[in-house]
């Protein structure tokens, strides 16, 4: 019985109208304790994603990458916020997670202001970060994707709002809208308000950069919104992006994070093919894949097997 036996009560339907592969369900696994055991060959590689359209998208790449190489793959697709992906990569639930670095780090040493701008030292700490826990760090995408702050054009034109900074006089009167889980993030609600001194009137949950955001905004319904820096071409010029000017976001290059016994058990064959993949990954290949599932409404499974085709990763 492989390691992952105990998960398959949880199966639930495929990504693909093929079923080729399961879809676990993480957050029912963790219900039960994690059973020990080595892994093998025949095992497959759970890839798992966050509970937001790009981290999906990019996480079936990674899937569909190591199934056109031969590789089993099982998927956990949009678990939940980092809080419970995390602990599921160390107690073995998922082996892959297509990772953004300075959250990341952040997030695992509880420290904010570990995570740099500089992606190189950042992804040198995530890897010592990573260590003490079984996780291997591979190599980091020029992709990346940030948290920002959005308003709407005629609020930055009528309060003169170019830079984060700028928002210090008038948020007491703003309601701020983004991810659930933004008031206990050290890069969201907390570090605006410990960088920037910036303490909003309310806060209003929404989805994770994604339509019922961006609607909230348009509609008025919040003044300031949390989305996502790639989002950039995506945006109606009838937006704001605000200058992060104090330099809260760190890089966020995606980056690949994987057991380490899955890794030896695979050996360097699973790390190049990984690898391949990162390096074609773009942050314009995002803004284009968010886009194209959240606006043109295209099957991501359809979107990751045309982006490894362009990439020359599959046939």
């Amino acid at each position: 019985m492989s390691r992952h036996a105990f998960a398959a009560l949880a199966v639930v339907v495929c990504l693909t109208t093929a079923c080729s592969t399961r879809d676990v369900d993480v957050a029912a696994a963790m219900q039960e304790p994690a059973r020990a055991a080595a892994v093998e060959p025949a095992d497959a590689i759970t890839v798992g994603s966050f509970d937001f359209a790009e981290s999906r998208i990019v996480a079936e790449i990674y899937a569909r990458a190591l199934e056109a190489s031969g590789f089993p793959v099982d998927r956990a697709p949009g678990v939940a916020a980092r809080e419970v992906l995390a602990p599921a990569l160390e107690q073995g639930l998922v082996d892959l997670i297509p990772e953004y670095a300075g959250t990341a780090l952040a997030f695992l040493t509880g420290d904010p202001s570990a995570a740099s701008a500089d992606a190189a030292v950042t992804h040198e700490r995530l890897v010592d970060a990573y260590a003490v826990r079984n996780v291997a760090v591979l190599d980091g995408a020029e992709a990346q994707n940030q948290n920002a702050l959005v308003v709407r054009r005629e609020t930055a034109e009528r309060q003169g709002l170019a830079d984060i900074s700028d928002l210090s006089p008038a948020a007491a009167n703003m309601v701020l809208g983004g991810p659930p889980e933004c008031p206990s993030r050290p890069l969201c609600l907390l570090g605006f308000r410990d960088v920037y001194g910036l303490r909003f009137e309310r806060f209003v949950p929404l989805d994770v950069g994604g339509p019922v955001t961006i609607a909230a905004l348009e509609g008025g319904e919040v003044d300031v919104a949390v989305l996502f820096s790639a989002d950039r071409p995506n945006i109606s010029d009838q937006m704001t992006f605000l200058v992060d000017d104090k330099g809260l976001q760190p890089a966020e290059n995606i980056t690949p994070v994987l057991r380490q016994d899955v890794l030896r058990a695979y050996g360097a064959d699973l790390e190049r093919r990984i690898n391949e993949v990162t390096r074609r990954l773009t942050t314009a290949d995002l803004a284009d894949l968010v886009r194209r599932a959240s606006v043109d409404r295209e099957d991501p499974a359809r979107l990751a097997d045309a982006w490894l085709r362009q990439a020359g990763l599959r046939s």
